[in-house]
């Protein structure tokens, strides 16, 4: 099955030309802890190089993940079709430091990390995430976000560019960051939307993975009753 087949919409229209991936981005939560350390611990070593700078041992990343406070910080997800978690952005929010009273005048600002499995490459999935944190940060106050990684992340230096970001390298790492314009009805609606149509798809997914585990079971049950 191919990376588009696992986020195909079912409910895709017909015609002409090729199909596009639906993507859906949706805000975890606690109970989703142990999907985001499975996550991380299954990017391979690279990726992990570059999500975190540097090759955090296992427990390392257990400890990073047990420390996130799903309360005050936002962490979106994507499900594919398998409802498995194949990318997590986690956008933090901390106080203005003295440095940063030249960019904004605003009592927070917000740092955004993301990473995204090898198998939902190419799907646009890492720019669908800041797209989501950055309407977020929008709709509660925060004009400023921030961006930092690796110099060598190309994927993270083309959301950046892509977005518009200003950037600024200094020993192998990259700081960018991004002037946001204040929040306006059209987008508090539209985070609204975007998070009920992805809880919409999230159980549709969530539902299908149950029903297969349901088949599976009867079906094991009936080759072990037979003579």
């Amino acid at each position: 099955m191919s990376s588009i087949d696992l986020f195909q919409n079912p409910l895709r229209r017909w015609g002409k030309g090729k199909r596009r991936p639906t993507v859906r981005v949706k805000e975890l939560h606690e109970r989703d802890r142990r999907r985001v350390v499975r996550h991380f611990l299954g990017l391979e070593a690279n990726d992990r190089l570059l999500r975190f700078g540097s090759m955090l041992p296992d427990e390392r990343i257990e400890h990073y993940v047990s420390g996130i406070d799903f309360s005050g910080d936002m962490v979106f997800g994507v499900y594919n079709r398998l409802f498995r978690l194949v990318a997590v952005g986690h956008l933090a929010f901390a106080p203005r430091e003295p440095g940063q009273s030249e960019v904004t005048e605003k009592e927070r600002v917000a740092e955004f990390g993301v990473s995204v499995s090898k198998s939902a490459r190419g799907l646009g999935i890492g720019s669908k995430l800041f797209e989501r944190a950055a309407m977020h940060c929008r709709n509660h106050d925060v004009d400023t976000l921030y961006m930092h990684c690796l110099s060598s992340n190309k994927t993270m230096m083309h959301i950046a560019r892509k977005a518009g970001m200003e950037i600024q390298r200094d020993y192998g790492e990259a700081d960018a960051y991004l002037k946001l314009p204040p929040a306006n009805p059209a987008s508090v609606l539209q985070e609204a939307l975007d998070e009920q149509f992805a809880t919409f798809d999230y159980a549709m997914k969530a539902n299908q993975r149950f029903a297969v585990k349901w088949l599976d079971r009867l079906r094991a049950l009936w080759r072990a009753r037979k003579p």
